[in-house]
């Protein structure tokens, strides 16, 4: 389990740790949260809210069960060991995509063309423009950060 720190009393976790005197506070019982399994919404107040993902995130979100996501980006971590079935577009903002581990080369359709961005290293990032239909292609097993406009995204089979 880890141990989640605070900085400047914020806290973040399990433990808050006071900057200069190093006394330590238990303010929870609960892990770490894990990006994994609790997706983020950023709203548009700037404020941050955990959701919590199971079987049915993604048919509740596509429902509509939670928002509309107007002017709101979802955060999430996704592993693929394989290329993506589908492309996607989200025709209400840029996507950013960041490369945590593994080689991802993400394809992205233009008016002039595909455009091939490979991310090769941690930290390697891609801004997909709003309204491109994009789609990856998996060169090894990879862990991949999204900030994705969620209003509006639209999929199609590749």
């Amino acid at each position: 389990m880890c141990l989640c720190q605070a900085t400047d009393r914020h806290l973040l976790g399990l433990i808050c740790i006071e900057p200069h005197s190093g006394k330590e506070t238990a303010v929870s019982d609960e892990p770490c949260p894990n990006l994994a399994s609790t997706f983020l919404r950023l709203r548009a107040d700037a404020a941050a809210e955990p959701l919590r993902v199971d079987e049915q995130f993604y048919q509740r979100l596509i429902g509509g069960e939670l928002g509309s996501f107007h002017n709101e980006y979802l955060v999430s971590i996704h592993a693929f060991d394989a290329d993506w079935p589908s492309w996607e577009m989200h025709p209400n903002g840029d996507e950013i995509v960041c490369l945590l581990s593994g080689r991802v080369t993400f394809e992205m359709q233009q008016d002039d063309g595909t455009r091939s961005t490979t991310l090769c290293e941690p930290g390697d990032f891609a801004i997909v423009p709003a309204a491109t239909w994009h789609t990856a292609k998996v060169a090894t097993a990879s862990q991949v950060l999204f900030i994705t406009p969620g209003e509006g995204t639209q999929h199609r089979d590749a």
